[in-house]
């Protein structure tokens, strides 16, 4: 399990995750070598990663959530064959390892290659369903609180203040030029000035104002991807919900409240509503079920699928998880 340093490392990375070793020691009250060395850490034993993210709205990006039924001996070859591609993220095996979620990424207005070739072609899917996803109401830019419940107010003012991006115009939108920076932004989203610019052809000073400006325009955002049993969530559930239509967005801002909820959407299809929660253990997840859900007149059906496995988060998947 992870300590205090931990906790409040990861949560300066939700706040600023460029924030430099430096200001989190100083928020922190460490050396900045000992924040260098729980970082590198971090990232062998807990998976931490910080990945920069295009914000589909401002990208002209659809996602779909799209849910996959295939036989037991081939469900985990077909989620990393989906978590491989570039168009896909958060891959998760449910219910019993025959069910497999995940995110698909399209143009606006389309469906894309997956959801009209690629599955329909794939002999050992036996159901699908797809779920435009119409409104997130929490996850993308907000963190959930389990990750980020660590360092008070005023830590967080202190990095919100010293980060240059908020002094910045808010006019910027991603392009097809920014693509060989965004590239390396999702494989690393601390990866240095130099490499980044040594990976788009531009000057480090280009490099600095170009994400400063798609950040304070909020076209991009940097997500914190962690092992999130080691913070105490061992156990993790898609809930898929029906709502009342007249009553979806009230109950839509009262789930995006709840501490055991870490995604929250509106969607297409038989149910309107989707929420991934994460507790401690069974228990826990059965008492968010019957008492705090079970208060909410309007939700009318409520599915569980536990998650087994995440296959593949926001980030792409790593060169040895390819190979698998």
């Amino acid at each position: 399990m992870l300590d205090d340093l931990d906790r409040a490392l990861i949560h300066a990375l939700h706040v600023d995750g460029r924030a430099p070793f430096s200001r989190i020691a100083a928020i922190t009250g460490v050396s900045t070598q000992t924040v260098t060395r729980r970082y590198a850490r971090l990232r062998t034993d807990a998976g931490l990663r910080v990945i920069g993210l295009v914000d589909p709205g401002r990208a002209g990006r659809a996602q779909w959530l799209v849910r996959l039924t295939a036989g037991p001996n081939t469900a985990q070859d077909l989620a990393y064959a989906l978590a491989r591609r570039t168009d896909t993220s958060w891959v998760k095996l449910t219910s019993g390892g025959t069910e497999i979620v995940s995110i698909v990424h399209t143009r606006t207005g389309e469906a894309g290659d997956l959801l009209l070739r690629d599955i329909p072609r794939t002999a050992s899917i036996t159901a699908v369903s797809a779920h435009y996803v119409l409104h997130t109401y929490l996850g993308g830019p907000s963190a959930w609180r389990g990750r980020a419940n660590t360092l008070t107010d005023e830590q967080q003012a202190e990095l919100a203040h010293r980060n240059p991006t908020e002094r910045r115009l808010p006019e910027a939108a991603v392009t097809d030029g920014d693509a060989d920076l965004l590239t390396a932004l999702q494989r690393d989203g601390r990866t240095s000035q130099a490499e980044l610019a040594a990976a788009t052809g531009w000057s480090a000073a280009t490099v600095a104002r170009r994400i400063a400006d798609l950040r304070a325009s909020g076209a991009i955002f940097f997500d914190v991807n962690v092992h999130d049993a080691q913070l105490g969530a061992s156990t993790q559930a898609l809930l898929w919900m029906a709502v009342t239509p007249a009553h979806l967005d009230e109950v839509a801002h009262t789930l995006a409240g709840h501490d055991e909820l870490a995604f929250v959407a509106a969607t297409t299809g038989r149910t309107n509503l989707v929420a991934q929660a994460l507790c401690p253990d069974p228990g826990s997840l059965h008492y968010y079920l019957t008492h705090r859900l079970g208060a909410l007149d309007a939700i009318h059906t409520l599915e569980t699928a536990p998650v087994l496995r995440t296959v593949k988060a926001a980030g792409p998947l790593s060169p040895a998880a390819r190979r698998v």
